[in-house]
């Protein structure tokens, strides 16, 4: 009865609202929209209600329509047109209306065409802070106005992309609400940039909105401790780590039915800067000194993968070894995720390395399978994988290591056909206790007032 009761009282009590500034939304697919959808999900139970801003027409990199189950009933949602670039950009270069292009740095193509080229140099120069640049003042003017009928207790924006971010600090200033700004990747110091032919004028007007959404927001969150300290480093302040997470409720019904090979599976976009030259060696010497291999191995790359690999592949023969499944619905990613022997994770190969940690990671320690990771040495992704003994990471030039390791997944699943998972102590990375964390830090950004 005394559950019941406050329960019925919960609902009685009138919550803070936040509007969460966000361009990824239902339906969109992929990794990107999850932060905000759990967020939005776990929040009411915090003593927040969700106001969620996005745009009406987006060109999301896929569609995924099981995350309609994740919306909190009855939740308002705000659209607002928005134009973006790649219909033109996709006329320009002669492709597919339907193509995918929001990854321009995974290419499909053996050579890249100068149009292609030229359109990544436009894109880099002049829409800034990103291709969604041209939402960002009409989204100020809509919001401002917004707000004076509809009043809200805080903002909550995520970036990237930093036209979120831009909109909300703009909205910030002319308003006075307090404002939550989070970044699934730093701004500037994204790896992006090292690949990207940015004028120096492009670079510093760059900068100087990152510092003034430094400046404006009253709190700061980040996915790493690296991260958080190189955000520290360049100005930021009231930074706290708000890593990626995972939903329980996602894996509520998961039942494990491993597969009967000796499957290594990596799921997600898998770009160039993440190339496992020497797991492929590894693999190839095993499938040539161990009679069984090649029948009893395969490797499973599910989602988006760059020419670049699919090349390393062929130059060192292990095609046969190597399975590529087309970007699939979340769901059935999980599902691999969950009835693989073995997970891969693939660390960039770039100056932010120490701090980055994807977001599949955390669906991965919740599959209770485990992990290879190859990285680097002390970063973010090695101590979680310590913490949790979720597996093992590897520099990613150390090929013996590699092969040491493979050879011991092989030679456990020789032994029984299951290769068994240590796995502890995650609970810390659920959606829910993070939501929490968002929810405690809006009561004190908020308390100010």
């Amino acid at each position: 009865m005394l559950g019941l009761f406050l329960f019925l009282l919960s609902l009685c009590m009138e919550k803070k609202k936040v509007l969460i500034i966000t361009y990824y939304w239902y339906p969109s697919g992929g990794i990107g929209v999850l932060r905000c959808l759990k967020i939005a999900k776990y929040l009411r139970q915090f003593g927040w209600e969700p106001v969620i801003y996005t745009a009406e027409n987006p060109h999301y990199p896929s569609i995924d329509e099981s995350n309609a189950k994740d919306i909190p009933p009855n939740i308002t949602v705000i659209k607002q047109p928005i134009f973006e670039p790649y219909h033109l950009y996709k006329k320009f270069t002669g492709k597919h209306p339907d193509t995918n292009v929001n990854h321009a740095l995974v290419a499909s193509e053996k050579k890249e065409s100068w149009q292609h080229k030229l359109s990544v140099w436009i894109r880099s120069n002049f829409f800034i802070p990103d291709a969604r640049a041209f939402w960002i003042k009409p989204s100020v003017r809509f919001l401002v106005n917004y707000l004076k009928n509809n009043p809200v207790d805080a903002i909550f924006s995520d970036g990237p992309p930093h036209s979120n971010t831009r909109i909300a600090c703009l909205v910030k200033q002319k308003t006075g609400i307090p404002w939550l700004c989070d970044f699934q990747d730093p701004w500037t110091q994204m790896d992006l940039y090292e690949r990207l032919n940015v004028s120096s004028w492009a670079w510093q007007k760059h900068k100087k909105m990152e510092k003034e959404a430094f400046h404006t927001a009253d709190a700061i969150t980040i996915v790493s401790q690296t991260w958080k300290k190189d955000l520290e480093s360049i100005g930021a302040k009231n930074v706290s780590v708000l890593p990626w997470g995972y939903d329980q409720d996602d894996f509520k019904h998961a039942n494990f039915a491993p597969d009967w090979k000796l499957t290594l599976t990596h799921t997600g976009l898998l770009g160039e800067d993440r190339n496992p030259e020497n797991l492929f060696i590894a693999i190839k010497e095993l499938s040539e000194e161990i009679e069984d291999f090649k029948q009893l191995f395969k490797l499973q790359l599910v989602g988006e993968v760059d020419i670049s690999i699919k090349q390393s592949v062929e130059k060192h023969k292990i095609t046969s070894l190597v399975t590529y499944i087309p970007q699939v619905p979340r769901r059935e990613a999980l599902q691999y995720i969950i009835n693989t022997q073995v997970l891969l994770l693939l660390l960039n190969d770039a100056g932010n390395i120490m701090g980055r940690i994807p977001g599949k990671f955390f669906e991965y320690l919740a599959a209770k399978r485990p992990i290879i990771c190859l990285g680097i040495e002390g970063s973010d992704v090695d101590k979680i994988i310590r913490q949790t003994k979720s597996g093992i990471s590897i520099h990613y030039t150390d090929k013996q290591e590699i092969k040491r390791q493979l050879l011991m997944f092989y030679q456990k699943y020789k032994e029984t056909g299951v290769i068994e998972s240590q796995t502890e102590n995650t609970e810390e990375f659920t959606n829910k206790n993070l939501t929490k964390k968002v929810a405690m830090l809006l009561d004190k950004i908020t308390q100010k007032m």
